[in-house]
């Protein structure tokens, strides 16, 4: 069990534990907007859910995840939360749930599964999780153009590497970066990843700025505590 200030994640069943990419997005989506509704799409543990619960007042958070263990584990997760009664956890795919679209979110967010590389590992169940062949990107942009409201965010966290590409895929939706938070994970290391959000309205503005995570070995920078310490129990 992974404890935070405000809730606990039971994560004995996901294939994908609690990480930092996780943390990250739940703690940078951009929410000033004051979404009413949230989607989380492919939920894992449920974190980013719980951290979106803990910082807005949004009274529908939905998350999505196609694995059956994950999913089982976010409903507990949800349940066993100070913000049950607004959070809910569907047992599908994203083809499936975009098939017939009930509502549109104010906030989407996804940390997605990424690694392309040709290389699968023993666990079936962590391939899906991990593996890009699960949700490509293309699919991911797609439901987020057709789920969106039109005062929406949508926010991501990627590899660095993918970031250009990502954003070209979003304009072809018409959706536009409003603010980049590149990653390192200490000074002298390259950026691993990107923290991107968009809208449907283009931005000559963009926001683009970078984090730091450590100085040293569990050294804290203090814009990752201060992004964090809402969160972990030690920041």
């Amino acid at each position: 069990m992974f404890q935070f200030k405000q809730f606990a994640v039971n994560q004995d069943r996901c294939a994908m534990k609690v990480g930092t990419d996780g943390v990250l997005l739940g703690a940078w989506a951009p929410v000033n907007h004051n979404p009413f509704s949230i989607l989380d799409i492919g939920a894992g543990t449920g974190i980013i859910a719980l951290m979106l619960a803990q910082r807005t007042h949004a009274e529908q958070i939905d998350a999505l995840e196609i694995d059956e263990d994950a999913y089982e584990q976010a409903v507990e997760n949800f349940e066993n939360s100070p913000w049950s009664d607004r959070l809910f956890c569907f047992h599908a795919g994203l083809d499936e749930f975009i098939d017939e679209p009930e509502d549109e979110y104010d906030l989407i967010v996804s940390n997605p599964p990424f690694y392309s590389e040709d290389y699968k590992t023993e666990s079936e169940q962590r391939d899906l999780a991990r593996f890009q062949d699960a949700m490509p990107f293309e699919e991911l942009v797609e439901a987020a153009d057709l789920l969106l409201s039109e005062n929406g965010i949508f926010a991501v966290i990627i590899p660095f590497k993918e970031e250009k590409k990502f954003i070209a895929l979003a304009k072809e939706s018409e959706l536009y970066p409003t603010k980049i938070t590149r990653v390192k994970g200490n000074p002298t290391s390259g950026i691993k990843r990107s923290l991107l959000a968009f809208s449907r309205h283009e931005n000559s503005d963009i926001e683009i700025d970078e984090l730091i995570i450590e100085i040293d070995r569990h050294i804290y920078t203090s814009e990752y505590i201060a992004l964090t310490k809402d969160f972990y129990l030690k920041m």
